[in-house]
């Protein structure tokens, strides 16, 4: 019988997108079972929603994804990523690039994976291109200041990414 490949897609999904979505939705394409590592913290980020918040969004989101075509894992790290990778057994690294400017960082990451694990490979997915202009942190800020959003998130995250702002913005 032929080893399960599973693949780990790192992030910290505050909130999840569109973008995030297609990637998903492709990676179950190419490994068996899905892990969805979200980031505990990550503190060049100011996070909008807490880990038990985006853990419940990224699961309701992807898990309908995956389909018949994979298994979907949504979990939460606080270690490096090639060390969650070895412990959730991953041998593949999916990562999303949107733009040139995604490259260089994660062409960086990547090899310092590799120099960590020579077992695990990274993939790059490029982001669908009605999507390439999708970042969580733009999303965030049209939010904040009560644009729609409807065009870059689901339904449900829009809603409750709209709802947090207005209780942001009551707090101000």
């Amino acid at each position: 019988m032929a080893r399960k490949r599973i693949g780990l897609y790192p992030g910290t999904f505050d909130p999840v997108t569109l973008g995030h979505l297609d990637i998903v939705k492709r990676a179950v394409k190419i490994v068996d079972h899905l892990v969805i590592g979200i980031v505990s913290t990550n503190s060049s980020k100011a996070q909008v929603f807490s880990l038990d918040e985006r853990v419940e969004m990224m699961r309701r989101e992807a898990t309908s994804i995956a389909g018949e075509r994979a298994t979907v894992d949504v979990k939460t790290f606080d270690m490096l990523q090639v060390k969650f990778a070895h412990a959730v057994g991953a041998s593949v690294v999916i990562r999303g690039l949107r733009a040139v400017s995604d490259f260089e960082y994660e062409f960086q990451m990547a090899a310092m994976n590799q120099r960590m694990d020579k077992e695990i490979e990274t993939v790059f997915l490029m982001a669908d291109p009605r999507n390439q202009a999708i970042s969580s942190r733009l999303v965030k800020e049209i939010a904040m200041f009560g644009g729609d959003i409807s065009q870059f998130t689901s339904p449900y995250v829009a809603e409750r990414l709209v709802k947090r702002c207005k209780e942001l913005g009551a707090r101000s």
